[in-house]
C-alpha cells in the first residue's frame, strides 16, 4: 500500500480521515477520499483505493466508513481501522446533530430549501466525477466494464433489487477476478 509515502501514523489516519469528513459534508464521500487518499496523501494507488471502495461497498452498512476501515485496517490493523473511523465520524455527527435541531427549527424556510437544492446539486456532481475516474481506471477492461454495464441496465431497466444483483453479480465478478497461479509450463 502506498508505495510514495511512509504508512500513516494513527494520528494522520484520523486527521485524514476528517479531512475526508468534513470536505464532503452534505456528500461526494468517494470522490473527497479517492482526492485525499490517492492523490493529496498518496497513501494508496488508484488500483488500491478501487479495490478498497469495491470492498467497502460489498459489506452492510455505510460505504465510507467502511472505507474509513479498510484504509486504517491496511496500514494499523484494528487500531488503524478505529483511529480513521473516529476520524470519519466524530466531528460529522456532531455536526449532523446541530444541523438537525436548526433544520427542526426553520425547515420552513424557503432560503433553507434553496440552500438544500443545491447541496444535493453539487453532491450529484461528485458522485459522477468519482464514477469517471473509476470508469477511466478500467477503460481497458471489457469483463469489467461489461459487467457495470449489466448492473446498471439490471437496475435501472429491469428494476432488480441491489441485494438480489450484488448475490448474483458479486460471486460472479469474483470468481473473474480471483488471483489465479500462473500455469507452470514444462
Amino acid at each position: 500500500m502506498g508505495e510514495t509515502t511512509p504508512a500513516p501514523t494513527h494520528w494522520q489516519l484520523f486527521w485524514g480521515m476528517q479531512q475526508v469528513a468534513l470536505s464532503s459534508f452534505g456528500g461526494g464521500l468517494s470522490a473527497w477520499s479517492e482526492r485525499i487518499v490517492v492523490e493529496e496523501r498518496g497513501w494508496m494507488s488508484k488500483q488500491e483505493f478501487v479495490t478498497g471502495l469495491t470492498v467497502a461497498r460489498l459489506f452492510p452498512g455505510p460505504n465510507q466508513i467502511n472505507m474509513a476501515i479498510y484504509i486504517g485496517s491496511q496500514f494499523r490493523g484494528l487500531s488503524g481501522a478505529l483511529a480513521a473511523m473516529a476520524g470519519i465520524l466524530l466531528v460529522p455527527f456532531a455536526l449532523l446533530m446541530a444541523l438537525g435541531l436548526a433544520y427542526y427549527e426553520l425547515h420552513t424556510s424557503m432560503a433553507v430549501n434553496r440552500l438544500l437544492a443545491g447541496v444535493i446539486t453539487a453532491s450529484a456532481g461528485m458522485a459522477l466525477s468519482m464514477g469517471f475516474k473509476i470508469a477511466g481506471a478500467y477503460s481497458k477492461d471489457p469483463i469489467a466494464l461489461g459487467l457495470a454495464g449489466i448492473s446498471f441496465l439490471a437496475m435501472s431497466v429491469f428494476h432488480v433489487r441491489l441485494v438480489p444483483l450484488v448475490l448474483v453479480a458479486g460471486p460472479l465478478a469474483m470468481a473473474w477476478y480471483w488471483p489465479r497461479q500462473p500455469k507452470v509450463r514444462p
